[in-house]
């Protein structure tokens, strides 16, 4: 079984630069929606969901080289890389109610 192998790692720090980008446009249509540019806001949500879906890919890649036995003590790093993950799909959905609030607001 693998330890913490280059492609482990590099597959983790794809996840924490994926997923921590998709935070980055979902916080940022917040603010669009904020200011009433609601059409920025949801291509901000868009652009979020791209790379958010490709950290996702990367996680589901390591879960089924988990379940195939294929990982051993992965540690820390994915620990991070996983709780990147649920915090951009966190602000993912915070985002989506901020966006239909204000524009409930703006009407």
């Amino acid at each position: 079984m693998a330890k913490m192998t280059d492609e482990l790692v590099m597959k983790c720090f794809q996840i924490v630069a994926q997923v921590g980008a998709a935070r980055s446009y979902y916080i940022n249509a917040i603010q669009c929606a904020k200011e009433g540019k609601f059409e920025d806001a949801e291509r901000m949500i868009k652009e979020g969901d791209v790379s958010f879906n490709q950290g996702h890919t990367e996680h589901t890649s390591l879960l089924s080289m988990e379940a195939s036995g294929e990982l051993d003590g992965s540690g820390l790093l994915l620990i991070h890389a996983e709780d990147q993950l649920m915090s951009a799909e966190g602000f993912r959905i915070i985002a989506k109610e901020f966006i239909d609030v204000y524009k409930r607001l703006n009407v």
